[in-house]
């Protein structure tokens, strides 16, 4: 299935919220972003960075479930009892499995669980925000910078909704043993029994991920929900109450399990247009999807005409490889509601030789670039 990137937000529904963002987990394609890409404090649920860095460091086999750490002095007072924040009230100096601690963070939302990972991991917690920064920019997160394992308040700790969405989609697609963490309606540990601060989990309403709040932030989630094979993931941020913040991401979830359809464009295999090459073998590149190639629109298109374009940037130039992405196919209703899937070269294109590329010179020079 080939991976879509929606253009601007859709009008047909309005959040409430000062943040919002609504992504399809399959396609990737962005349904709904109200301020999406401002950084904002996320409060815990910058906790999701924590947690795949540790899922991260399992699946490679650096980490153990059963491997324990030690509460640290500064784990116990500055995310713990004493700290009066968000905690699993691991005592100081205990040693406590890789796998509790996982569960104090994403049910608990525990500070000191997500220090104790932080120095377990890295040594300190300073240490660990540089692990949590590289994760970040190996997944391109352009709006977000970590400075600690919490989501304590701090002027350099943000995240913009949309890095929480892709975040969102990174843990569910590529640690899926661990992603059952997020839904577990409740966490003992000791002679304490902690519920699931997500409400949403608790209700039924969605299988994940993790919320957030501080003053500084508000109410804030990263929830997805899956309905009849489709699954979402919502964010939301902001906002005065619990109740508003639950309300919200409903809201935003509801509208689009129930309002969007995928449509196919094209079979598997087949080739879709071209794209013109600058010194090349070959003139054009004949371009086509991984797979079906879909789009993901409002229901409602099945009774509008639509229009479609071929956008690339160019010229290209060889040599190309096949399964390279080169361009993208841009489908619009005649609403102005406009969504696209990328496209892939089809086969190779080596170098052309020096008289090929002499002409195309020439060309360029003459008429501008023709396609």
């Amino acid at each position: 299935m080939a991976a879509l990137v929606a253009q601007p937000a859709l009008a047909a529904f309005q959040s409430d919220a000062p943040y919002a963002f609504l992504m399809d987990y399959d396609t990737g394609a962005v349904l709904y972003n109200k301020r999406g890409d401002e950084p904002m404090p996320p409060a815990s649920m910058s906790k999701l960075m924590t947690l795949a860095v540790v899922f991260k460091a399992l699946k490679e086999g650096r980490l153990d479930l059963d491997d324990e750490f030690v509460v640290s002095e500064n784990a116990w007072r500055t995310g713990g009892a004493p700290s009066g924040t968000s905690a699993m009230f691991a005592p100081i100096n205990s040693s406590v499995t890789v796998e509790e601690l996982i569960r104090g963070v994403a049910i608990q939302s525990g500070n000191d669980a997500s220090i104790v990972l932080a120095e377990g991991l890295a040594g300190s917690e300073e240490g660990f925000a540089r692990l949590m920064n590289d994760y970040a920019d190996d997944l391109g997160l352009e709006n977000s910078n970590f400075v600690n394992s919490t989501g304590l308040p701090d002027p350099n700790h943000y995240m913009s909704a949309r890095d929480l969405a892709v975040l969102a989609r990174h843990v569910i697609r590529e640690y899926p043993n661990y992603y059952h963490y997020f839904g577990e309606q409740e966490f003992k540990y000791r002679r304490h029994r902690f519920y699931n601060r997500n409400r949403l989990v608790r209700s039924d309403k969605a299988d994940g991920l993790k919320t957030g709040y501080t003053s500084e932030s508000g109410y804030g989630v990263v929830a997805s929900a899956e309905n009849d094979g489709r699954r979402m993931i919502a964010v939301v941020n902001g906002l005065e109450t619990r109740s508003a913040r639950r309300n919200e991401a409903i809201e935003l979830l509801n509208w689009g399990l129930r309002s969007f359809k995928e449509f196919k464009l094209f079979d598997a295999g087949d080739i879709v247009g071209t794209a013109r090459v600058w010194g090349g073998e070959s003139r054009f590149v004949d371009l086509t999807g991984k797979g079906d190639v879909t789009i993901l629109l409002p229901r409602a298109t099945e009774r509008e005409r639509i229009s479609a374009e071929i956008a690339y940037i160019g010229p290209l130039y060889p040599p190309i490889e096949q399964g390279e992405k080169i361009a993208e196919i841009r489908v619009t209703t005649d609403e102005g509601i406009s969504n696209s899937a990328p496209l892939y070269a089809a086969e190779d294109v080596g170098k052309g030789g020096v008289i090929s590329r002499g002409f195309d010179t020439i060309l360029m020079l003459a008429f501008g670039w023709l396609l």
